[in-house]
């Protein structure tokens, strides 16, 4: 039985490419970072939780809540293949129990804080934002983009940012965990507009406050698809 089933929709994906030294201290035991023509990316991902089972049991509040974590992307060769993966900065979430489970069960390092969306849906366009709210101040994130979806090309920077189907978190000791998320191709739909007005220090530390003056270098929208988080295992 898989760990947690649930439906991603809507995924506002935010694209920053950066120095690959500032996510060196960062790295789990056994990983590398995963490079996309060269270059490096850090991205705020916002996304709705909807049907959201745990061991097979939906738990009453705990069904459909919103998350944005700040993810980069990493590689892990297991002496037979390379494991396409992510690794969460930080992952915020409305519910304590959510930030409970994941942070003993998977050492993830989430955070619980009032959060909300929207999503608005017109003849032609879809709008989705996501905010949270840190130090009694709304951080947000929006994307307009075209109500149609259309397939994620082959080889394209979507392609890579969003074929990532592992996940990677420090442990303490020498060691790092280890799971699978699994779901279909997910189609994209073409984004037209975008806001980012978010406070990087509060919400992220010093250490990511630098993206307060940096420029996405891309911003996506992906509809998604029902997912797995399947068990853990450690690596060391």
């Amino acid at each position: 039985m898989s760990f947690l089933k649930a439906e991603w929709r809507n995924l506002a994906i935010i694209n920053y490419e950066v120095d690959p030294s500032i996510l060196k201290n960062h790295l789990p035991v056994g990983t590398e970072l995963d490079l996309w023509q060269g270059k490096c990316f850090l991205s705020i991902v916002g996304f709705k939780f909807v049907n959201t089972k745990m061991m097979g049991i939906k738990f009453p509040f705990h069904v459909n809540f919103e998350e944005v974590n700040l993810r980069f992307y990493v590689k892990r060769f297991d002496g037979d293949q390379w494991k396409r993966g992510v690794v969460f900065i930080k992952e915020i979430v409305p519910k304590i129990m959510i930030t409970l489970v994941a942070n003993t069960v998977y050492n993830e390092n989430y955070r619980t804080l009032k959060m909300d969306h929207e999503w608005i849906e017109t003849n032609e366009d879809l709008s989705v934002s996501y905010k949270w709210k840190v130090n009694q101040k709304w951080s947000t994130i929006k994307v307009v983009a075209d109500k149609n979806t259309s397939t994620i090309e082959k080889d394209s920077e979507t392609e890579f940012i969003t074929e990532h189907y592992w996940g990677y978190a420090k442990r303490r000791s020498n060691s790092t965990n280890e799971y699978e998320v699994t779901h279909p191709r997910w189609n994209k739909h073409e984004v037209k507009d975008y806001l980012v007005e978010v406070d990087f220090e509060a919400t992220y530390g010093k250490e990511f406050a630098f993206l307060k003056n940096q420029n996405p270098s891309s911003v996506m929208l992906a509809a998604g698809s029902e997912i797995t988080v399947e068990s853990k295992k450690v690596i060391s």
